[in-house]
């Protein structure tokens, strides 16, 4: 008589539609596959979500193909206007299967991310909104931050497949997780202008940047914007991993929430005026990083 334990059955495979495969909807799509996760994926340019085939991907024409078997619909689009269209506009509703999650991961305005819950709640499907940060590097090493707003409960029933992707902390309510990428967006957007002003001080003045890095590396100012931030401004490599455009996108979405609830924020104003001289300047398209060269050039040391 074989006495052994049976093994566990196995569990289900996840069903995740994934819209939008750029920067980070690529790593994030591609780790949901390899983790045995049921993917299907749509993007305006096909060509960019035909890229996952090759992990097992279901490449699809339209998002509410996508959508159509998925229990987790997972939205990585620019912005809310677009999120909105492609949810509310291209039939996406109508493909949603009832019960199920729509998370949307973009970076989009907290009372956006409110409406698009109500607007969803209507017909039984599930809302969550859940930025990111930590760029493609943690979109492709599964570290990213999320933060969470929407309810308790779909957070557990979502938890299983942010885990594949980072580590999530439900923040609160809906717009709450855009209320939280925000502040992140703010605190990098700052801290950046900060690392840029303070290293081109000391090399104006005749010190090393490398080295002022070095020397306060560990000190009160050591940060993680400092580390790899401050060091492509001493390499000049501002190749782009997060935009100044969308940088500047980001602090115009927290002063357009900080008007709307009627909080002053000084800081993100000033720093808002010197993103977009940046994209004035041609800077569009570099890192976010490259807010470097804008004080470099007003200083003359371009």
């Amino acid at each position: 008589m074989n006495t052994s334990t049976p093994p566990n059955p196995p569990v289900p495979a996840l069903q995740v539609a994934v819209l939008g495969i750029g920067m980070m909807g690529f790593p994030m799509a591609r780790r949901l596959c390899e983790a045995g996760c049921t993917v299907s994926v749509w993007n305006r340019s096909r060509s960019k979500a035909e890229r996952l085939q090759d992990v097992g991907a279901r490449v699809t024409d339209t998002p509410a193909e996508a959508v159509a078997e998925a229990d987790f619909v997972i939205t990585l689009l620019e912005n809310g206007d677009i999120v909105e269209d492609v949810l509310f506009r291209q039939g996406t509703l109508a493909g949603l299967r009832p019960g199920s999650v729509v998370v949307d991961m973009s970076s989009i305005q907290p009372r956006q991310a409110r409406d698009h819950a109500a607007r969803l709640a209507a017909v039984g499907v599930h809302h969550l909104d859940a930025p990111v940060s930590g760029g493609t590097v943690g979109a492709e090493a599964g570290t990213l931050a999320i933060m969470v707003g929407g309810k308790p409960a779909e957070f557990e029933r979502v938890r299983p497949v942010f885990e594949l992707l980072g580590r999530p902390v439900h923040v609160g309510a809906h717009g709450a997780g855009q209320l939280a990428k925000l502040a992140n967006q703010m605190i990098v957007g700052i801290t950046i202008g900060a690392v840029a002003e303070a290293l081109l001080l000391c090399e104006k003045g005749g010190a090393d940047m490398a080295k002022v890095k070095q020397a306060i590396t560990g000190g009160f100012a050591d940060s993680r914007i400092l580390q790899v931030h401050g060091q492509r401004m001493i390499e000049r490599d501002f190749t782009k991993r997060g935009a100044v455009a969308v940088q500047l996108k980001d602090m115009r979405n927290a002063l357009a929430t900080a008007s709307e609830i009627g909080f002053d924020a000084p800081i993100t104003s000033l720093f808002e005026q010197l993103y977009a001289q940046s994209v004035d300047h041609g800077l569009a398209d570099l890192d976010h990083s490259a807010l470097f060269v804008e004080l470099a050039s007003r200083n003359g040391m371009a």
